[in-house]
C-alpha cells in the first residue's frame, strides 16, 4: 500500500503544486519585481531601483499609516491572544454548555468585515453621540474602535485553535505534575504553555498578518477619518492607487468633514512640479477623484450616523 502511495503521489500532488506556483509564487515574484519598476502596465515596466520605496518613505501620510499599523498589530496581537487563551482555558473545564459557548464566541468570525464595520460604527456613534462626538472625529477613537471590532471578530477563531492545543496535551502529564505538587500557576507556565507553543505560534502569526493586512474594517468603520489619521497601511495603499488620475503615486488633498461642506487643507493640497506650483485647473482635476470617493464614503457615514440617532 505504501509503495502504491509513493508511486502515484506525484500525480495527485502535481495539480495542486502547479496551481500554487501559478496562483501564488509567480504573482509574488512579479510583485517584488514590479515594486522596483515604473510602469502603467506589466508589459512596459522599466527598472528604477529603489526610487519607488524612497518616494513612499517621503510621504508623511504613508509613514503615519505604517506606524499606526505597527501599533495596531502589536496591541491586537496581545489583546486577542490573551483573551482567546483565557476563554480556551475556561471552556476546556468540566462544565455544562461548553459547546454552546464555543459556538457563540466563534460566530462573529463568520460575519464579513465590511458589515461588522458598519454595525460597530452604529454602536460607537450611538454611544459617543451622548458626548457630542463621533468615532470619525478622533483618530484614537477610531484606533481603539478597530481594536474592539477586530478582537470581537477574531477571538473566537483563535480560541478554537487554543482549545485544540489544550485538548492535545496528554492527561497523564498534567496528573504527574499535580502529583509532584505543582500549583495551578506552575502547571500553567511550566507544563501547559510549553506544550501549547505550536498553537501559540500559529495564533500569533495569524494575528500579526491580520493586523498588517487589515482593510475592510478600517474602510467601513472610519475610512481613515479624521483627515486620514486613523488610516492603516492597507487602506493607505488603496487610496494611493485609486486616488491618482495619471500622477504616479500622487496623493491629492486631505479634507476635513463638515455637516454641509468640505474644507480644503491648502497646506497639504499644494503640489509642485519643477519648483513651481501646478496650474489650478490641473490641481482641480487631480483632486476630482478624491472628492468623489471621499464624498461617497462620507455620505454613507452620514447615513449610518443619522440612523444611529433614530435608533436611540
Amino acid at each position: 500500500m505504501e509503495k502504491a502511495i509513493k508511486r502515484y503521489m506525484p500525480i495527485f500532488v502535481l495539480p495542486t503544486f502547479c496551481a500554487f506556483i501559478i496562483g501564488f509564487i509567480v504573482p509574488f515574484i512579479m510583485g517584488i519585481w514590479l515594486s522596483f519598476c515604473k510602469f502603467t502596465t506589466v508589459t512596459d515596466a522599466k527598472f528604477v531601483g529603489f526610487s519607488n520605496y524612497l518616494e513612499a518613505l517621503k510621504d508623511a501620510m504613508f509613514r503615519h499609516s505604517f506606524w499606526m499599523t505597527v501599533l495596531f498589530a502589536v496591541v491586537s496581537l496581545v489583546v486577542i491572544n490573551v483573551i482567546a487563551f483565557l476563554l480556551a482555558m475556561a471552556l476546556t473545564q468540566k462544565m455544562r454548555g461548553t459547546n454552546i459557548f464555543r459556538t457563540i464566541f466563534f460566530m462573529p468570525n463568520l460575519i464579513g468585515g465590511i458589515v461588522l464595520g458598519y454595525i460597530w460604527q452604529l454602536i460607537f456613534n450611538g454611544f459617543l453621540a451622548s458626548y457630542n462626538t463621533a468615532i470619525s472625529l478622533n483618530q484614537w477613537y477610531g484606533f481603539w474602535g478597530l481594536i474592539i471590532l477586530v478582537s470581537w471578530q477574531q477571538i473566537g477563531y483563535m480560541m478554537i485553535i487554543y482549545i485544540a492545543g489544550l485538548q492535545a496535551i496528554p492527561g497523564d502529564v498534567m496528573e504527574a505534575a499535580q502529583i509532584d505538587g505543582a500549583t495551578p500557576i506552575q502547571r500553567l507556565f511550566k507544563v501547559t504553555i510549553p506544550m501549547m507553543m505550536p498553537s501559540i505560534t500559529i495564533c500569533m502569526f495569524l494575528s500579526i498578518t491580520n493586523g498588517f493586512k487589515l482593510f475592510d474594517q478600517n474602510l467601513s468603520l472610519t475610512a481613515g477619518e479624521p483627515s486620514k489619521l486613523s488610516e492603516l497601511m492597507a487602506l493607505n495603499i488603496f487610496n494611493t492607487f485609486y486616488g491618482r488620475t495619471g500622477w504616479e503615486g500622487g496623493k491629492g488633498g486631505y479634507f476635513l468633514p463638515d455637516r454641509s461642506s468640505y474644507r480644503n487643507d491648502t497646506a497639504s493640497c499644494n503640489t509642485f512640479e519643477g519648483g513651481a506650483a501646478v496650474n489650478e485647473n490641473q490641481r482641480k482635476i487631480k483632486l476630482g477623484w478624491y472628492r468623489c470617493i471621499y464624498h461617497y464614503w462620507s455620505c454613507l457615514h452620514c447615513t449610518y450616523f443619522n440612523r444611529a440617532y433614530e435608533l436611540l
